[in-house]
């Protein structure tokens, strides 16, 4: 093999990484704007908020579906063309200031969704086994790592900086992962030809849609209102049309039959559940920390010491990658999930017992990013040993809409329980203590259930680890690797 080749074999992992990374820190750098946008755009707070839930629709509906054309057409390819698209929409936020055009951009943004189960394919496809399981753990880790690090980022670059020049930023950085990609990153031979499912595809975004425009906005529009029962009535509708016509397609966008096996079910349900459980720490520190200490509880922080009080979070996320792979290289990846789950409820245990001073905050949301560790790199471990190689990014996708349909139920759930447990402070209703609270101990009940679900999962054997063209595959990469030492 000659040095370059061998070089770029070696920053594979990393620039999978990368890319991961700058998909997490793209969805949270818009945060601590939202404040100041309605000032700097001229829109309502209510049209504002659709920076956040463009993005979260658009990397829900593009997330499996640019998993299965990975899976047909090139994971790398389909990889830099998710990545290419965040960088535009990057661009278009630091030239605009007109809020159609952010929401418009925030909605291209939405593709980085499918970098991490584009990634984690690619992983398997091209690694062989003894780094794969170390190397799938770092990537499902990037999430937290870039959740921790955009926040204070985005903060920091807005206190100081026109921001406008956060975008430029982050599409500097677009535009370096799209080169780096290209550079490091060979094509999988893995592929799974065939005619891509159109209806397929547009009944999934349309169900998707009405559902999490649903979940999202029914604090706002109440979870009462015609719009609101009409849109989860529609979702309803939609996607039993959408399974019925999944079942009789010779090549569906989701392989239905594969999701009804336990191993692969259930996998996707511990996905909801810990999505759920993991987001309600990120929103709930960072409003309790940044409420006024007139409150009582409140430590009246700046975003950016918000910001800096989540890095610890990211710092072990990262450090702790490589321990989970080896739990479920010793275990099984549902040990390590189940591990993970329990991990984020003692999390919140600690949340409850003391919720006052800052180093038990920090305390109580690193040992929740603990959890979200060893679940989140178990995850992907358990969908790659349960489907076969031709289908690894397709049901990685879904594996991860899961989890950001579990974020979003979250969000919405955190949401209405502080809403109904507030109290004036200086004539403005700030969520009490109680409703913080609340909202720990409903997060740890789910991370409970998610324990549960993870221990129903059945154990794996040997015989069903490669489901599919792995040994092929395998071959393939040792061929090209012989063929490129003897150059």
């Amino acid at each position: 093999m000659d040095q370059t080749a061998a070089i770029r074999d070696r920053l594979t992992v990393p620039v999978l990484a990368f890319g991961g990374i700058l998909m997490a820190v793209m969805q949270t750098v818009v945060v601590p704007l939202l404040p100041d946008l309605p000032r700097l755009t001229g829109a309502s707070a209510g049209t504002v908020s659709w920076m956040v839930t463009a993005t979260l629709l658009s990397g829900a509906v593009l997330t499996p579906v640019l998993g299965r054309a990975g899976d047909m057409y090139g994971k790398r390819r389909v990889l830099m063309s998710a990545l290419a698209l965040m960088t535009a929409g990057s661009v278009l936020c630091a030239l605009s200031s007109g809020i159609g055009v952010l929401i418009a951009a925030r909605t291209l943004s939405g593709a980085a969704a499918a970098v991490v189960p584009l990634s984690i394919s690619i992983l398997r496809d091209e690694l062989p086994p003894e780094r794969r399981g170390s190397a799938v753990a770092l990537m499902s880790s990037t999430v937290g790592i870039g959740a921790a690090l955009g926040l204070p980022l985005a903060a920091v670059i807005v206190q100081y900086a026109d921001w406008h020049t956060m975008f430029w930023v982050t599409s500097a950085l677009g535009a370096t992962g799209v080169t780096l990609v290209r550079w490091a990153v060979r094509e999988s031979p893995v592929r799974e030809p065939g005619r891509f499912d159109v209806p397929g595809a547009l009944g999934l975004a349309a169900g998707l849609v009405c559902l999490l425009l649903g979940v999202s906005q029914g604090g706002q529009w109440g979870w009462g209102s015609a719009r609101v029962a009409g849109l989860f009535a529609g979702a309803a509708v939609v996607l039993a049309l959408w399974w019925w016509q999944q079942l009789r397609a010779e090549q569906p966008l989701v392989d239905l039959r594969l999701v009804a096996r336990p191993r692969v079910g259930l996998s996707h349900v511990a996905a909801l559940l810990a999505g759920f459980a993991f987001y309600a720490n990120t929103l709930v520190t960072a409003q309790l920390v940044q409420a006024p200490e007139a409150t009582g509880y409140g430590l009246g922080l700046s975003i950016v010491a918000t910001g800096l009080c989540l890095l610890p979070s990211g710092v072990v996320m990262l450090l702790l990658s490589p321990v989970s792979a080896r739990i479920s290289a010793a275990r099984g990846p549902r040990v390590t999930l189940a591990l993970g789950a329990a991990v984020i409820a003692a999390g919140y245990a600690v949340r409850i017992a003391d919720s006052h001073d800052l180093w038990m905050i920090i305390a109580g949301a690193t040992v929740v990013a603990t959890g979200t560790t060893l679940a989140y790199s178990a995850l992907p471990t358990l969908i790659l040993r349960a489907v076969p190689a031709g289908q690894t990014a397709s049901a990685n996708g879904v594996n991860v809409l899961m989890r950001t349909i579990g974020q979003a139920g979250s969000s919405a759930a955190v949401a209405a329980v502080l809403v109904h447990h507030t109290s004036l402070v200086g004539g403005a209703p700030v969520p009490t203590l109680h409703g913080y609270l609340l909202a720990f101990a409903m997060a740890g009940a789910v991370a409970l259930v998610a324990t549960a679900v993870a221990l129903c999962i059945p154990v794996d054997s040997a015989q069903d680890v490669t489901d599919g063209p792995e040994p092929a595959a395998d071959r393939t990469r040792g061929a090209r690797d012989q063929t490129m030492e003897g150059a």
